[in-house]
């Protein structure tokens, strides 16, 4: 009996704790403990994007400091890799971490994931999909990030199959996080995202399409790059069994006149 009471004190204290007082959509969603911003959205863009230059910044200057000779193509690759995992491991891995707490989170990352989740309510209701999708692109392809910009500066032989396994990876996690956002909406009738174009074509699909550009162009890239190489392989098996074809008719033909 002690224990059945236990119990509903528990729950009527952790309903007491969801709020559907918000902004968010749908507008019913319960999110546990939500407290507002603090800080102004243009405060949270522009420390947001300060960060995103200072590693930019600082990944340009070391490659032009220490890898001077490499093309321009594959520096700019380096650069997307080391943003592109930056963001990765740490915004992402931070919303992974404590997506239990984003509700009343007042630190810089908590206050831009309440920020971006007017786009999309999932990041505040720990919905498995999203955190799923996001814990291994975290700690899975932000890592991986981090070894391909390595590997571009020693043209190490992995970098472009791993390239294509990091591409296709970003590619297909936000493939399916479009997918995923938009069966419900179309068929099951719920809307995650406000209909300010703020929060749906720069945010939603904005931000996050980028993800599709330029892992795509890399994507596309590596591809070639790899069918050229085996494509160069297979001329040059063709032209070595050719050339061992004729070295051995010609000493056949050189034994046959003897025997003549």
């Amino acid at each position: 009996m002690a224990s059945i009471i236990y119990q509903a004190l528990n729950t009527t204290r952790d309903t007491a704790n969801m709020i559907t007082n918000h902004p968010y959509y749908p507008l019913e969603v319960e999110i546990a403990s939500y407290l507002a911003n603090e800080w102004s959205v243009p405060m949270l863009l522009s420390m947001f994007a300060g960060l995103c230059a200072l590693v930019l910044f600082g990944t340009v200057c070391v490659v032009d400091k220490v890898h001077k000779n490499l093309p321009a193509r594959e520096k700019a690759a380096i650069w997307w890799f080391v943003l592109s995992g930056a963001i990765h491991l740490f915004f992402e891995g931070y919303f992974s971490l404590n997506h239990t707490r984003m509700g009343p989170a007042q630190d810089l990352f908590g206050q831009l994931w309440k920020e971006y989740a007017l786009s999309d309510s999932r990041y505040l209701t720990s919905d498995p999909f999203v955190l799923c999708m996001e814990t291994v692109t975290a700690f899975t392809w932000g890592p991986l990030c981090f070894v391909v910009a390595s590997f571009i500066t020693t043209s190490h032989p992995l970098r472009h199959p791993l390239q294509i396994i990091v591409c296709v990876g970003q590619i297909y996690g936000l493939i399916l996080y479009y997918a995923t956002s938009m069966f419900d909406h179309f068929y099951m009738g719920v809307t995650y995202s406000r209909p300010e174009f703020l929060y749906f074509w720069v945010y939603y699909f904005f931000m996050n399409f980028i993800w599709m550009v330029f892992p795509g162009m890399l994507l596309v890239s590596s591809v070639r790059r790899i069918a050229k190489a085996f494509r160069a392989l297979d001329n040059l098996e063709a032209t070595s069994k050719g050339a061992n074809g004729k070295a051995t008719n010609g000493k056949a033909n050189g034994h046959s006149k003897k025997d003549s």
